[in-house]
């Protein structure tokens, strides 16, 4: 085999294996946003209504979502701005395909009620989540070095 084509065998497995591992953090991810959810449903839900404790909730989830991003990231060999920004894009595409696609035909949420999350204007901090996705890893990078 040709010494470039070996490389090019090598990175892909390498890629793969980096998105397994990412794939792995996200299922780590939507656990721990269950957690927080029934966390804020159980104590900020009763204590100050559902808006505020939405609010909240959300940004517990974000400081625990950061936390597991940058151990991520730490233990991760390669830090290329390409690699983090790979790794966020699919945490947020695949955040998106399971929010949508879950909440809609497990839960039978209707589809207005899935994208209000997203309108910042009323309150709703859920994009700050998947801005997050895509920024932790960079700001992790630059706190690890």
């Amino acid at each position: 085999m040709l010494p470039e084509r070996k490389k090019i065998l090598s990175t892909n497995e390498n890629n793969f294996m980096l998105y397994l591992k990412a794939l792995g953090i996200w299922v780590i991810l939507a656990v721990n946003a269950i957690v927080v959810a029934t966390f804020r449903n159980g104590v900020f839900l009763p204590a100050f209504g559902e808006q505020t404790a939405h609010q909240l909730g959300t940004i517990l989830y974000l400081i625990v979502q950061f936390i597991i991003i940058y151990f991520f990231i730490k233990k991760m060999k390669r830090k290329d701005v390409k690699t983090l920004l790979g790794i966020g894009i699919f945490w947020v595409v695949i955040t998106v395909i399971f929010e949508f696609l879950f909440g809609h035909f497990v839960v039978s949420y209707p589809w207005e009620k899935l994208l209000a999350d997203y309108n910042l204007f009323n309150g709703r901090l859920w994009v700050l989540v998947l801005i997050n996705n895509i920024a932790a890893p960079f700001f992790s990078r630059k706190i690890i070095k």
